[in-house]
């Protein structure tokens, strides 16, 4: 790197955090969660702000792969916590509301995009026409669960019986979405890559069966997690970073190996260390992300999008939020939750976040959106992710009881689950 180079990502890194920080608690001050303004931040930075002027001038050429390769590290940290973020316990025992949300959240929605991408092969072009279906039907299916949690938390619902169900339905959905984009960029992949891919299956065991037991032995020795020393978190940061790089050789995305070293990590009897590690990871997430959503936003041309691009996007809109209300509530419905908890719970299923970011992204390396279709998806991210805060205030003002026969497992007074869940996500990755 040159001296110029030097002084140019230094300077940009600063502007970066400055605006994202700025914009994120302004967002914050209007009720809503801070992702939105850090989104918005990487957008005002791209080249939708007089023609790219600002981008050119500020981002050339030879410093956008430096910001790139932050933002793969940000992103790498941030799956391993959402993986470490879906502990069994939330996912198990939570009623059959649940089961009916879950469903519903991710088939009714699932459809509907499935369809829309016919439509949409009309005008956008892609690298492979069946992975394109599949991808916008699962880009509209899609939940973010941290910023999820983190409405639960403003709103005073993290404790309730409906946010355990939230929580757990959100959860299942993540699960289903993280699965279903592995499926789509193996076969994306091409032929060549087909053997590589396939090593993915002894990994999963060595994963289950080797790591994990060799995790718990050195964090938890004896039952007992062992007091916090910074060489624990040294090795879970390059467990995360070693498991996300063998998943990128094999052919698929490295955000799939980091989630699963977040997800294989001991629990029992760790529960004070991995709340350390949560917290370290959160600091080290919150500094790196913001380049992120510059590195994203850089691929957003609102500028240059025509009135069939408007059109294009009402209607994903309408698919979007349609389709996961109307799916979470016929689900909620079907398995008894009470029609306000169950609109609730439908218009909290419907924000996404830093997690629709992520699989745009991924979407956008394949080569399955072109660039004027991964814009409209971008603001979709946005604009339900916004609506969510003030579409539950409307709707559920003052909680409501949710009967016992649709929780099993859920305390009347409070959620355990909940209650973890919240307090196991960093400050720095709350409302992403």
């Amino acid at each position: 790197m040159t001296s110029h180079q030097v002084q140019l990502l230094f300077v940009d890194v600063a502007l970066i955090l400055l605006l994202a920080r700025w914009l994120g608690h302004l967002t914050a001050r209007l009720q809503q969660p801070p992702v939105v303004g850090e989104i918005l931040a990487g957008v005002l930075l791209g080249p939708s702000l007089l023609n790219g002027a600002v981008s050119d001038t500020l981002f050339p050429a030879d410093i956008r792969p430096l910001l790139s390769g932050l933002a793969n590290i940000g992103v790498a940290l941030f799956m391993f916590g959402v993986g470490l973020e879906l502990e069994g316990s939330i996912l198990r025992g939570r009623g059959r509301a649940v089961s009916g949300a879950a469903l519903g959240s991710t088939l009714i929605p699932f459809a509907l995009g499935v369809g829309t991408a016919f439509y949409l092969l009309r005008t956008h072009e892609t690298r492979n026409n069946a992975a394109f279906v599949v991808f916008i039907g699962l880009s509209v299916s899609v939940t973010a669960f941290p910023v999820l949690a983190r409405i639960l938390t403003d709103r005073g619902l993290g404790r309730t019986a409906l946010g355990g169900v939230a929580l757990a339905t959100a959860a299942a959905v993540d699960v289903v979405a993280w699965v279903a984009l592995a499926g789509v960029q193996a076969a994306v992949g091409g032929g060549e890559q087909h053997w590589r891919v396939a090593l993915t299956v002894p990994y999963l065991v060595v994963m289950v069966l080797a790591v994990r037991p060799a995790l718990h032995r050195l964090l938890v020795p004896g039952g007992t997690a062992a007091p916090f020393a910074p060489w624990n978190f040294a090795v879970v940061l390059i467990g995360a970073l070693l498991s996300a790089a063998a998943t990128e050789a094999m052919g698929m995305h490295f955000i799939f190996g980091a989630f699963l070293f977040g997800v294989i990590m001991p629990r029992k009897g760790a529960e004070a260390l991995l709340a350390d590690i949560r917290d370290r990871t959160g600091q080290v997430t919150s500094l790196l992300l913001p380049a992120y959503f510059v590195v994203a936003g850089l691929k957003v041309d609102l500028g240059g999008l025509g009135s069939g691009d408007l059109l294009d996007l009402g209607l994903i809109l309408l698919v979007a939020v349609a389709g996961k209300f109307g799916g979470t509530y016929l689900g909620a419905r079907s398995h008894g939750l009470p029609p306000r908890p169950a609109s609730a719970l439908a218009a909290l299923m419907n924000t996404r976040g830093l997690t629709e970011l992520v699989i745009l992204g991924v979407g956008l390396q394949l080569g399955l959106l072109d660039g004027s279709l991964y814009s409209l998806m971008v603001v979709m991210a946005v604009v339900t992710t916004v609506m969510t805060g003030p579409l539950l205030s409307r709707i559920y003002r003052r909680p409501v009881e949710v009967p016992r026969s649709t929780r099993i497992g859920i305390p009347d007074s409070e959620s355990a689950a909940a209650r973890s869940a919240q307090e196991s996500i960093p400050a720095g990755e709350r409302g992403r």
